[in-house]
């Protein structure tokens, strides 16, 4: 994209319908039609350029030909996809029993009197019943209490609730994702199954972007001594008089 484009005001044209032909199902087709453009006579406003007809006939004709080319891209549906998952951490409050469970009103009473701190045990909100299964990354951490082993769940901190946009084509899902991703930088992480959600977005950007190339060294070098002149120029002017 050129200087005088950058101002330009993306425009999308959708095209959508149920009755795909079966090459085109389950895919989606992104077409970079931003070179394809008539200047215009006379700028419309903040409109500088228009399609002309061989424009749109090239647009349809890409379209129409469904190949991966520079300007076409086919991706899958599931590309565009991703999970939202929020992510919680245990709260930590000083002064608290790490043995025994609390009720969500007592929890309530504890935020408001406690302290928070990085290197206290995590508040238990329950304890799940013997033979139970540990699960960490869904929030069932294993722990001892009087001596024996025991399954728990804690009381997230509404602190240091965080998201995570997981890919849908992740290799090895969400569980994957946050242990390579979150877990060695917070292991006491976990998420809930439940409130995951699903949602979808299109970058043109990321598929189509062509960084600049950049200069080489001798064009830097040779800005670097233009710039130089010019300074040592600027201060003959300045200080000329005083010699």
């Amino acid at each position: 994209m050129s200087s005088s484009q950058l101002n330009w005001i993306a425009t999308y044209i959708w095209v959508l319908t149920n009755r795909k032909p079966e090459h085109r199902q389950s895919k989606v087709q992104l077409i970079d039609a931003t070179q394809w453009l008539k200047p215009l006579r006379k700028n419309l406003g903040k409109k500088s350029c228009e399609l002309s007809e061989e424009d749109i006939e090239r647009i349809c004709k890409t379209f129409l030909a469904f190949e991966e080319t520079e300007q076409s891209r086919i991706f899958p549906n599931e590309a565009f996809g991703y999970w939202k998952v929020t992510v919680e951490r245990p709260l930590r409050l000083k002064g608290i029993d790490p043995g025994r469970s609390y009720k969500a009103a007592e929890i309530k009473r504890l935020k408001e009197t406690r302290e928070r701190a990085d290197d206290t045990p995590p508040v238990i909100r329950k304890i799940h019943k013997k033979g139970a299964t540990p699960d960490p990354l869904h929030g069932r951490f294993p722990t001892t209490i009087d001596s024996k082993p025991a399954v728990v769940e804690y009381e997230p901190d509404t602190e240091l609730r965080d998201t995570e946009q997981v890919p849908l084509l992740e290799e090895g899902g969400i569980g994957a994702f946050l242990t390579r991703e979150v877990l060695p930088y917070a292991p006491d992480a976990w998420y809930d199954p439940d409130k995951v959600k699903i949602g979808y977005e299109i970058s043109f950007t990321r598929y189509f972007y062509k960084p600049k190339p950049m200069r080489s060294l001798e064009e830097i070098r040779a800005e670097l001594v233009a710039v130089e002149e010019e300074a040592r120029g600027v201060l003959e002017e300045i200080f000329g008089g005083y010699r």
